[in-house]
């Protein structure tokens, strides 16, 4: 895993020694944002103007938070306007690396790195903390401009409206107060659950974490019983945040992470709902099931010393999901 120190790499795991085997995420170190006109974001942070082929994405395809902004890439059409460098699926002693022996990691398509901690310490020589993706950078300024994904998604969601004329809005005025409700409970039992279930390193840890994980699944399921998606009937940023975790559980978090009282097979509205967003027009091939399985079973080698890379499971995301049939139908498919 390892992180960087005043600009100099160390090669540590987490330390869950003062929080009694928990496992706690660092917070995001770049939080600027790119907006229509290139004014101040939300939060007041300096501000981006939204360019053609300006700035580049830098993402893991087994990491479900750069998977959000590829997400995001696809539905809003910024294919041809921001370019992607896709890192290795191993998370060795270096960190993530721009090594090409596996099939899809592109290297760094746009400054040559080897390392993608070089692209943090290129723009603060001193930076601290873990070297994480999504990274959204600005190759006019030779800067980053975020490495939090949940304002990424943000970004593309209108910033560049203008450019592509795609103006699907999937954080929409009058659902914001509900989206964010689903999220933060999302985010704290489940996005990141996993993770504290996974890195936990104490029985009480780990219980802490895996039992409102799955109270938060049964809620999910009752609810997708109800409505369509999580905040009624229009698909928004809620349920795009939630597909990332749901995409990989069966194939990684069940097995890998301990979180096995129930496959998301098991539930039949959020297999389907599952299968329903996977099956969006360009959302399949954001999906690499060959990064998830080798990134987490062969990185981890606190949880998998062996290194070794299940088969499975085998997965049919293209059957019908019946998620468009009446309400009292849902989930039967």
């Amino acid at each position: 895993m390892g992180k960087l120190v005043n600009g100099e790499w160390k090669d540590t795991w987490y330390d869950t020694s003062e929080t009694g085997g928990a496992f706690q995420r660092d917070t995001s170190k770049f939080r600027s944002w790119v907006t229509a006109d290139g004014e101040p974001g939300p939060d007041g942070a300096d501000g981006f103007k939204a360019e053609s082929g300006r700035y580049h994405l830098y993402v893991s395809f087994a990491c479900p938070w750069a998977h959000r902004a590829l997400i995001f890439r696809t539905l809003k059409g910024l294919e041809q306007h921001i370019d992607v460098s896709v890192v290795h699926p191993d998370m060795l002693g270096d960190g993530w690396t721009f090594d090409t022996n596996f099939d899809g990691a592109t290297g760094d398509r746009q400054g040559g790195r080897r390392f993608l901690r070089d692209l943090y310490t290129g723009v603060n020589p001193d930076v601290s903390g873990r070297v994480t993706v999504p990274v959204l950078y600005d190759t006019a300024t030779n800067t980053i401009v975020s490495n939090e994904s949940a304002e990424i998604i943000r970004m593309f969601n209108s910033a560049f409206d203008g450019l592509t004329g795609n103006t699907d809005d999937y954080w929409p005025k009058p659902l914001r107060g509900r989206i964010e409700e689903v999220n933060a409970r999302v985010y704290d039992t489940l996005n990141n659950g996993v993770y504290k279930a996974g890195f936990a390193t104490t029985q009480d840890a780990y219980e802490d974490a895996v039992v409102p994980l799955f109270d938060t699944l049964d809620w999910l399921e009752d609810l997708l019983g109800q409505n369509r998606y999580l905040a009624g009937d229009t698909l928004t940023e809620a349920d795009w945040r939630l597909f990332t975790t749901l995409i990989r559980f069966d194939a990684v978090y069940h097995g890998h992470f301990k979180c096995n009282r129930r496959r998301i097979v098991d539930y039949p509205n959020l297999w389907a709902y599952t299968r329903e967003l996977y099956q969006v027009p360009g959302i399949a091939d954001t999906v690499r099931f060959d990064h998830f399985m080798r990134h987490y079973h062969y990185s981890h080698e606190t949880i998998n010393p062996h290194r070794i890379v299940p088969v499975g499971p085998a997965l049919d995301l293209d059957a019908p999901h019946g998620r468009d049939k009446p309400r009292d139908q849902m989930g039967a498919a």
